[in-house]
């Protein structure tokens, strides 16, 4: 009779501990990432800093944050003055010295285009996320679709007017590395989910899934209607046809 009240009692502080850790941990974790990047930011922008401009030569503690504000405002007066006539011509000669190194012009260019894709034209990024039957049928991997585009490996591979489409499928727990690979378009199982719950899936090792809607998958672009599962029901992209003719009349 006496271990009942004493059992509860430990499971409501356990409940307790729980609930304060899933609260304590995110905010944690995100201080600890901010702080480290703010404190290797200053370590590599402070050094040049002279001494009379700097807040810590007459302070009696670093001012941690100052050397991140310096590099925002010179990557920002970089990006103003590469915007007129003079400074498109220093960057254009730039380029050009950097055209002429055979291991750095590469490093360069695939960088410069990496950057560009992803911060300035926001139509090439990542459009859609999708089911693909990986690494054997029957086993589907998440991936994230890119937009169409008319390339080489379509014109060689041309399947009848079923094109190539670029997916990246990125591993658990990190989503920046990962495969490429060329799926034709019927192969691919197309989700409403958006990019972010698509990467929170994929961080969390499928523990933090969003949450279902009504029509959430579509397959070539036509909504699949019933019963949602995983892989979705009916949604087979080869056995589709098969699966609308064997279903009996009502």
């Amino acid at each position: 009779m006496s271990d009942a009240p004493k059992t509860s009692g430990m499971t409501r502080l356990r409940n307790y501990f729980l609930t304060g850790f899933i609260v304590c941990a995110p905010l944690a974790i995100t201080a600890y990432i901010a702080w480290s990047f703010i404190g290797w930011v200053d370590s590599w922008v402070k050094p040049y800093i002279p001494a009379r401009y700097s807040p810590d030569t007459y302070l009696p503690f670093p001012v941690p944050g100052f050397g991140l504000i310096v590099a925002l405002i010179l990557i920002t007066l970089i990006g103003f003055l590469t915007a007129n006539i003079v400074g498109r011509a220093i960057v254009g000669f730039g380029e050009r010295l950097l055209g002429r190194m055979p291991l750095v012009r590469g490093i360069y260019g695939s960088l410069k285009q990496i950057f560009e894709t992803v911060l300035s034209n926001k139509g090439d990024m990542f459009r859609q996320v999708g089911l693909v039957e990986y690494p054997r049928k029957g086993v589907w991997s998440l991936v994230f679709v890119a937009s169409e585009k008319e390339t080489e490996i379509n014109q060689k591979l041309d399947r009848d007017g079923d094109p190539l489409i670029a997916v990246f499928m990125p591993c658990t727990p990190n989503p920046t590395t990962g495969f490429l690979m060329y799926v034709l378009k019927s192969d691919i199982v197309l989700l409403d989910m958006t990019i972010e719950d698509g990467a929170k899936l994929i961080v969390s090792a499928g523990l933090v899934a969003p949450e279902v809607k009504t029509k959430l998958v579509t397959l070539n672009g036509e909504p699949i209607n019933g019963t949602v599962a995983n892989p979705p029901l009916g949604s087979h992209p080869a056995r589709k046809s098969r699966t609308a003719s064997s279903r009996p009349n009502k």
